[in-house]
C-alpha cells in the first residue's frame, strides 16, 4: 500500500511546476531544477552535469532552498542552506499560501538562494 503524502498536492505540484519552468528546455542538458521531498519538507536542488569527464558522469546536486510544511497549523516556511549545507529559517513569515514562498525565492533579494 502507497503511503499517502502529508504535504497539499496542489502546494507540490505547484513547486514542481515551478522548478519545470526555471530552465528553458535548450539548457536542460547544462542544468535541472529538481525537487526532492522528504516527510513534510521539499527540497530545491540546482543540478550540473560533470565539467570533467574523469569525474563520473553524476550530475552535482547543490541546494537551493527548502520548504517545511507544518501540517498543523496549514503554513509553508522557507529554510536557506549555509555553505556548510546547514538549514536556517529564512526570514519571512509562515504562510499558507506557497506561491508566496516560491515568489521570495525567484526574487531572492538576498542572493542566498540563486547567487
Amino acid at each position: 500500500m502507497a503511503r499517502r503524502s502529508v504535504l497539499p498536492e496542489l502546494d507540490l505540484e505547484r513547486i514542481r511546476r515551478y522548478c519545470a519552468g526555471r530552465v528553458p528546455p535548450q539548457f536542460a542538458d547544462e542544468i535541472r531544477i529538481e525537487v526532492d521531498v522528504r516527510g513534510r519538507s521539499v527540497t530545491i536542488r540546482e543540478c550540473r552535469p560533470p565539467w570533467k569527464p574523469e569525474w563520473g558522469t553524476e550530475w552535482t546536486r547543490s541546494p537551493v532552498a527548502q520548504l517545511r510544511y507544518d501540517d498543523t497549523a496549514g503554513t509553508w516556511s522557507l529554510y536557506a542552506a549555509d555553505r556548510n549545507g546547514r538549514w536556517h529559517a529564512y526570514p519571512t513569515r509562515a504562510t499558507r499560501q506557497v506561491g508566496r514562498l516560491l515568489n521570495e525565492i525567484e526574487a531572492d533579494p538576498t542572493g542566498i538562494f540563486w547567487g
